[in-house]
């Protein structure tokens, strides 16, 4: 047990409940609403899950059951970083610390659900009583969500689950990662330079990681006219946690002042 009075240490299994593929923990499982048993009873041959039009339920399933779980989230910051973080890397040290900050300021934690950076944000978050969530994804080399995430849901398609990340979040931090957290952060950068969301701060949080890609689009990407000058400023480069938090809190001011 923690300082927080009713946490449970991330070597142990908390109890948990299943509401389809949503994932219940901690005080969440006391949560009054439930899911109907859905089950299609279907006799004969099993080709037809296989076949577009199937997929395409399996599909709008998984953006219903987001939209239904993440309606009411309050205001949220998604942390990116590696699932290959062990627990004694600074990396990790700093994912708790930036979860910690981000509840405290009065934000939900998002993460993939996974173990590393993701796990260490979501451990701060829930260790100093926010709400801690975790989007995961069916992979066949990682197992399932970690046990620091109080609201879970786990995807089969990765553009369902990118729009809950974009949807339910008013910044992304991106602590060092691989492909996927590249991924993410230029996706963030392509919607926010497009203008599909506005008011969408991406904060790259490590420096000695960072500064190398920063130098590569604030060199050749930019000098050679592939983006403009303002397209730059829609990166945060910094190595304090403090700072990280400050520029979520002063864009999600200026979104409030716009709606």
């Amino acid at each position: 047990m923690t300082a927080s009075g009713n946490r449970r240490p991330d070597d142990k299994q908390p109890e948990q409940k299943q509401r389809g593929p949503v994932v219940l923990r901690r005080e969440y499982r006391n949560e009054s609403s439930t899911t109907d048993q859905r089950l299609l009873d279907s006799r004969g041959p099993s080709d037809w899950v296989h076949t577009d039009p199937w997929r395409v339920l399996r599909i709008q399933a998984e953006f219903v059951e987001g939209f239904g779980t993440l309606a009411e989230l309050p205001r949220a910051v998604t942390v990116f970083g590696s699932a290959r973080t062990g627990p004694d890397h600074p990396e990790y040290a700093q994912g708790l610390a930036l979860g910690t900050a981000l509840a405290e300021a009065g934000f939900a934690v998002i993460t993939g659900g996974g173990p590393g950076v993701m796990e260490a944000a979501n451990r701060g978050c829930s260790e100093a009583g926010g709400l801690s969530v975790g989007l995961g994804i069916e992979l066949p080399f990682e197992q399932g969500l970690n046990n620091w995430v109080d609201l879970g849901i786990n995807f089969r398609y990765f553009f369902a689950r990118k729009t809950m990340f974009v949807k339910y979040s008013q910044a992304f931090v991106c602590l060092p990662g691989g492909f996927g957290t590249l991924d993410e952060l230029f996706e963030a950068m392509t919607l926010v330079q497009t203008k599909k969301v506005t008011k969408f701060p991406v904060v790259l949080l490590g420096k000695d990681y960072w500064q190398g890609l920063f130098d590569w689009i604030a060199g050749p990407v930019l000098k050679t006219g592939k983006i403009g000058e303002k397209d730059l400023a829609l990166l945060h480069l910094t190595d304090d946690v403090d700072d990280a938090v400050k520029v979520v809190h002063e864009a999600y001011r200026a979104w409030e002042e716009t709606h």
